[in-house]
């Protein structure tokens, strides 16, 4: 498939980027797939490869089933961490040119889902409404007793994770009457399935786009991985943004290389009704 890669290193805005315009003004329903890059860009750390460590552990060990039934109190510290972290963080401009976009396409008429692979709520903060979360959020919470999920926005989720050290008994529980049972963080874990609506929700997306954006994800993580190149099959036009090439690149009609907070603004300043 032939390619065109932009750099916007060079000034000159190359005709990829035009033409890719082009298309977003036809198109009718366009899907954004994002991943760990563009929180990467708010200073959001990816906890994966050699810099993956919290504390002494390394971060996707702690991101398992078992690791929290043999240490709940652990991995609920690492979340905490995790959470407190995101709030110090805002949302870049790669958030904040979705937002816009999405804004841009529900005026036009146009269909616009942004499904993401991040759990940090960054992309909602921005301003993004129709989000589909993959992995779940770092801002609800799920039952291990009776599974129900509910929004969890505090700061800390509990007050005995605000504490150095803390117990079993002051992890967060659930507060429906009868149950009271341990509540974990609402992601999926390494080894988990992800969750069949969100799935189904997913896919019904990418049946009916006919134009698809690639930020800042590395093409490895599966099912995310192979939405992409579903598309491009079905020669869908897709475009990635990201600051270096994935295993994925050569099947993408258009690559605008380097951070997406300085390529999406750029490619998404457009106006879809004209």
């Amino acid at each position: 498939m032939s390619t065109n890669t932009s750099s916007f290193i060079d000034p000159d805005l190359m005709k990829g980027v035009e033409v890719f315009r082009n298309i977003l003004k036809k198109a009718r329903a366009i899907i954004a797939l994002t991943g760990a890059g563009v929180s990467a860009e708010s200073g959001v750390p990816t906890f994966r490869g050699s810099g993956g460590l919290w504390r002494t552990y390394q971060a996707t060990d702690l991101a398992t089933p078992q690791a929290f039934r043999k240490d709940p109190v652990l991995v609920w510290q690492f979340y905490h961490y995790r959470r407190e972290l995101v709030f110090s963080k805002s949302p870049n401009p790669a958030h904040e040119a979705l937002a816009r976009f999405e804004k841009e396409c529900k005026s036009s008429g146009k269909q616009f889902t942004l499904i993401t692979q991040n759990v940090d709520g960054l992309h909602q903060r921005a301003g993004s409404e129709n989000v589909i979360e993959l992995h779940g959020s770092l801002y609800k919470v799920r039952c291990t007793e009776c599974n129900v999920i509910s929004d969890n926005h505090n700061s800390p989720v509990c007050a005995g994770l605000a504490k150095e050290t803390t117990s079993l008994d002051e992890l967060p529980h659930c507060g429906r009457p009868g149950c009271g049972g341990l509540l974990r963080p609402h992601i999926v874990w390494f080894g988990e399935s992800l969750e069949p609506e969100v799935i189904e929700k997913a896919r019904k997306a990418l049946d009916n786009c006919d134009c698809c954006l690639v930020v800042g994800t590395s093409s490895v993580v599966y099912p995310a991985a192979m939405f992409a190149p579903e598309l491009a099959r079905r020669l869908v036009p897709v475009a990635e943004f990201n600051i270096q090439t994935t295993p994925e690149t050569g099947n993408f009609q258009f690559v605008f290389q380097g951070p997406a907070g300085e390529t999406l603004p750029k490619v998404l300043n457009l106006n879809l009704s004209t």
